[in-house]
């Protein structure tokens, strides 16, 4: 059994198809992100129909103009409304589109991180171009957090940092790109480090690169992950589903 622990329901596909889809390639556990409160509350009827299905919850450093303490405290309060709220995510810092509003980006990661402190939850991690940042505000915080970077793409000895800071590293599609150098990365990492996601709909894994991306792809990472390692596919599935049930402490 795989577990993607991190992938996105688009709006133009069928909820249920695209988790039989996953269910029929072997993808048992979904961890669905949702960014707001109205995508948690369009997805939330998957948790009553599928067991092992679950949900991170948290704002995107994206919307950080928009959201108020009022939002902050909305948070606080639906991330113990189900047990099937597993993580806080994806949070974090992006530079790529907006360098002016550095500070409000850091200020809604740092108080979203103090929200897992409160519940002992895991965090998903999204960076673009500011992972100095991200790691500064991070280690404030070692042995009080844990979680995943998600679409890690870094190189090894900032993976490495992130690891001894107590996370894992979230490797998905980009891994089969042609033109991608995270093999080098891969290829070193303990496999106790890593957890397997589809990001879905993007970055769908070669060779269905330019197709929409969906978590029944996750074996297609698995395989590259076990050629990379000279290992056997059972071996990737095995540690990298016993690491997401660890990290999000799922009933699987």
């Amino acid at each position: 059994m795989f577990i993607d622990t991190h992938c996105h329901i688009d709006s133009s596909v069928s909820g249920d198809v695209y988790i039989k889809n996953a269910y029929s390639a072997n993808v048992k556990g979904l961890i669905f992100s949702f960014c707001n409160q109205d995508c948690y509350q369009a997805g939330i009827k998957f948790l009553d129909k599928y067991p092992d299905v679950f949900v991170s919850l948290g704002f995107h450093p994206e919307d950080a103009d928009n959201i108020t303490d009022k939002d902050l405290h909305c948070l606080d309060e639906v991330l113990v409304s189900s047990s099937r709220i597993v993580a806080i995510g994806e949070i974090g810092l992006d530079y790529y589109w907006r360098k002016d509003n550095k500070e409000k980006q850091r200020d809604l990661f740092q108080k979203q991180l103090d929200l897992a402190v409160k519940h002992q939850m895991p965090v998903v991690i999204h960076c673009r171009d500011a992972i100095q940042d991200l790691y500064d505000i991070l280690s404030q915080y070692k042995g009080k957090v844990k979680g995943v970077i998600h679409c890690f793409s870094g190189s090894y000895e900032m993976a490495r940092a992130f690891i001894e800071l107590g996370f894992v590293l979230g490797i998905g599609g980009v891994l089969t790109f042609k033109n991608s150098k995270l093999y080098q990365v891969v290829e070193k990492l303990p496999l106790s480090s890593i957890v397997l996601e589809t990001d879905s709909p993007y970055l769908t894994p070669e060779p269905h690169r330019g197709e929409m991306n969906e978590s029944k792809y996750i074996p297609l990472i698995a395989e590259k992950i076990a050629q990379i390692k000279g290992i056997s596919l059972s071996e990737v599935e095995k540690i990298t589903t016993d690491n997401a049930k660890r990290v999000f402490d799922l009933p699987i």
